[in-house]
């Protein structure tokens, strides 16, 4: 397990803080260029690439609320780690099906360590893939049960898109719903992650 492992979504949970459309604008001034100038937020100490993208910034809150997902609402993420940096946004999905979804939960984090890693760290639930030619992980059950995560591939480490299902009847959620729909969305969002 890499160092990163204790990265939980659990203690993601603690530290996350509030972060609105205007919040987001009045941080980053006029460093609302690409992922490839931006000046990161956080750096660390570990001598790997600095994180450029950052998921709360650098994706539309107009894609995110086509997508099914309270923009307005998102809250910022990170996981400063000395070793590692992982800057993340938290969102949760507007759809509701009664009986069947309450919502879906979605962490989009990324972090300054390899896909390679990422695959040594969670191999026993990863699948390697491609979404739009980027190589990427599709992880099933990382964390437990009800939730689906896709890992991109980027120049300076990994993007992580982790999707909670949260249930809205009795009974578990057949395994097979819980990344559905999930490969659409990262297609979507894969262009504005940069190389």
């Amino acid at each position: 397990m890499g160092r990163w492992g204790i990265v939980t979504l659990a203690a993601v949970a603690a530290v996350a803080t509030a972060c609105s459309p205007s919040a987001a604008d009045d941080a980053t001034g006029d460093e609302t260029t690409t992922s490839t100038t931006r000046t990161p937020r956080i750096t660390d100490d570990s001598g790997q690439p600095p994180v450029t993208f950052d998921p709360c910034y650098d994706i539309p809150d107009d894609v995110m609320d086509a997508a099914g997902y309270d923009a307005a609402k998102k809250e910022l993420a990170d996981m400063p780690m000395g070793t590692h940096t992982f800057l993340g946004c938290r969102y949760s999905g507007t759809v509701h099906i009664p009986g069947v979804l309450a919502r879906y939960g979605l962490i989009i984090m990324a972090g300054n360590v390899t896909l390679e890693e990422e695959l040594e760290k969670n191999g026993a639930v990863a699948t390697a893939t491609t979404i739009n030619g980027r190589r990427a992980l599709r992880e099933v059950g990382a964390n437990g049960n009800d939730e689906c995560t896709y890992v991109l591939e980027a120049n300076f480490g990994i993007i992580l898109f982790n999707r909670l299902y949260h249930k809205d009847h009795a009974g578990p959620v057949p395994v097979d719903e819980w990344c559905a729909g999930l490969d659409e969305f990262v297609e979507t969002v894969e262009p504005l992650v940069g190389a």
